[in-house]
């Protein structure tokens, strides 16, 4: 299955795992659910969500399905 979007991921692993995985409160993971995006930072490699929720997944998704589905969108 391909993941559609950002959120369609995040709530089929589960807000609360992924808060754990990425160190981050869930009203932070609402909130790229939200942007339909994941932060800035892991795009510039100062962080590595990605990967995390990709682990987190148990390999139903991969870093890079994640970052497809989750670019920022163009202002």
């Amino acid at each position: 299955m391909t993941p559609n979007s950002l959120g369609e991921i995040i709530k089929k692993i589960r807000v609360p795992v992924v808060a754990k995985a990425c160190g981050c409160s869930p009203r932070a993971i609402y909130k790229w659910i939200a942007n339909g995006s994941l932060p800035r930072t892991d795009y510039t490699d100062e962080t590595n969500y990605a990967e995390k929720i990709a682990l987190a997944s148990g390999g139903q998704f991969t870093a890079a399905q994640i970052r497809e589905v989750s670019k920022p969108k163009a202002a």
